[in-house]
């Protein structure tokens, strides 16, 4: 089977594999390759002041961008286990990973709740 992405990549070391995160993986690099471009094509396609044919071109070519470029794509994933809801963005584990090993003193400085 051909690998799904144009473009090769590493996949990071620390997190759990599975597809969302090589996929989510793919647009942060995608995200940071074209950052640049997109921005000044959206302040090109936001200046009131430059004639209207210059910003219809560069909204133009912001709409024919590829959709992973965009910021809005990425999403906090859970350090540990690769998920993505609940993420405590200060540790970056999801809400059960956190509980998990603040029980077992894994996380230095949080102490759980005696009742």
């Amino acid at each position: 089977m051909p690998f799904r992405f144009p473009v090769k990549f590493d996949l990071p070391q620390h997190v759990h594999i599975n597809a969302r995160v090589i996929r989510d993986q793919f647009k942060r690099l995608q995200y940071n390759e074209h950052e640049v471009t997109r921005n000044a094509l959206r302040y090109i396609a936001r200046n009131t002041e430059l004639p209207a044919r210059a910003r219809l071109e560069a909204q133009l070519q912001l709409a024919s961008m590829p959709k992973y470029t965009s910021y809005s794509q990425i999403r906090d994933r859970c350090v540990a286990s690769g998920n993505s809801k609940s993420v405590i963005p200060d540790f970056k584990l999801n809400r059960t990973t956190f509980r998990e090993r603040a029980r077992h003193g894994l996380i230095p400085g949080v102490k759980v709740a005696s009742w």
